[in-house]
């Protein structure tokens, strides 16, 4: 476990790592690389590269943290690939339920495996559940989202590689949009973020913008943090509002 430059987060958990591709979202996939580089490096937990492999000695890592944590759960992964046991599945959520002090953001592309798991498992209040929506194809991701009772559900539009129109934002309480980042990122047209936040603002969900990546809001290509992460001439750092129990 470790603390993270994510902008939206605190730090990352990973009881799992390594993942496939699913969509054009993952074409550039900044785990995969990373993973790579760090089986070069000889980091433990990271001997198969990219490769689906579970963690058994993480899976109680958070026990040992006191300090209220916002932790991103499986930023290497996927937690619910396609190889991912339910057995292990619910080891992890039993962390989860045992350490309520912490929030644990968790993320997927694979929507119908997060259906399938939770249709007779209750998500744990302190579990703020997300898919990404890259384009407007992968939208039918927030449909099945909504349906599932959590505290906090949220939507990563990351990498935003395509305009995703008119969005139905009904039983979501957070939206994170940013551009894409490395050497072979693709642009990200300035009025899609502008469509999104717009779209937020009007349904009364908070917006977070974490970037423009490596093509700036002007179309030139440069250093991600040169670029910064100004929308509209101001930071959008919007949290959602969570209920008092």
């Amino acid at each position: 476990m470790k603390t993270t430059k994510i902008e939206w987060t605190e730090a990352t958990w990973n009881p799992s790592v390594g993942c496939t591709k699913v969509t054009a979202g993952c074409k550039n996939c900044y785990a995969e690389s990373m993973a790579k580089r760090l089986q070069a490096m000889g980091t433990p937990g990271y001997e198969n590269g990219f490769e689906f492999t579970l963690l058994p000695d993480r899976l109680l890592q958070p026990m040992s943290i006191k300090k209220p944590t916002k932790f991103f759960v499986n930023s290497m992964s996927d937690l619910f690939h396609e190889k991912m046991p339910f057995e292990y599945l619910d080891s992890i959520f039993e962390t989860i339920k045992k350490t309520p002090q912490h929030n644990y953001q968790i993320l997927t592309k694979r929507e119908k495996i997060l259906k399938k798991y939770f249709e007779n498992r209750v998500v744990p209040q302190n579990v703020w559940l997300g898919v990404t929506v890259e384009y407007e194809k992968t939208k039918n991701r927030i449909d099945v989202l909504r349906k599932i009772d959590a505290a906090v559900r949220f939507l990563s539009i990351e990498p935003l590689i395509g305009d995703v129109g008119i969005l139905d934002l009904s039983g979501i309480h957070w939206v994170i949009v940013g551009g894409e980042s490395g050497m072979s990122a693709r642009p990200m047209n300035p009025q899609w973020p502008v469509n999104i936040q717009k779209q937020c603002e009007e349904q009364n969900v908070a917006f977070f913008f974490k970037q423009w990546g490596t093509w700036g809001e002007d179309g030139v290509k440069r250093n991600k943090k040169a670029n910064g992460s100004m929308l509209l001439g101001k930071k959008w750092k919007e949290e959602p509002i969570l209920k008092v129990a």
